[in-house]
């Protein structure tokens, strides 16, 4: 067998998946906030959902992790939960003014931070990055969906 003159792909699109996350979880942080702050207040802004538990499928988070990162920005002031009047166990959320603040700052990091990523790369380059990206997406599930019909 012999050794690959290069590092395999996936290993390369972990490393720079890695290096962006922190880069991006570093520039959120100087805008006062922190990559779960930014989902929870994407998706309240966005709006589309009534209660915790659509917000925390819209976000791609468990229930009890969600519920942790709730209780802190509510703790900072950034949201309001309410009991639903039909159903005093489901809270729906919102952002509160000082949270629309902090969303409005932390999207300027996520767009200067989108500029850095793309910086010297043509559109047309982005184009068939982002192709790529769906193609391997689809590759792992695919994988995965035949990995769990053999088990």
């Amino acid at each position: 067998m012999t050794m690959p003159t290069q590092a395999p792909i996936g290993l390369l699109l972990a490393r720079t998946a890695k290096t962006a996350s922190r880069a991006f979880d570093a520039a959120l942080q100087q805008g006062g906030g922190s990559l779960p702050t930014w989902l929870v207040l994407m998706a309240l802004m966005r709006g589309g959902h009534r209660t915790q538990a659509e917000l925390a499928a819209t976000v791609g988070i468990q229930g009890p992790t969600l519920t942790h990162h709730l209780n802190g920005m509510e703790r900072d002031g950034l949201l309001t939960r309410t009991r639903l009047p039909e159903n005093r166990r489901v809270h729906a959320v919102a952002p509160t003014e000082q949270g629309r603040a902090l969303f409005h700052r932390l999207r300027q990091c996520a767009v200067a931070h989108d500029a850095r990523l793309r910086a010297g790369i043509p559109p047309e380059h982005l184009e068939i990055f982002r192709a790529v990206l769906d193609r391997m997406a689809a590759n792992v599930a695919a994988a995965s969906s035949e990995e769990t019909r053999h088990d």
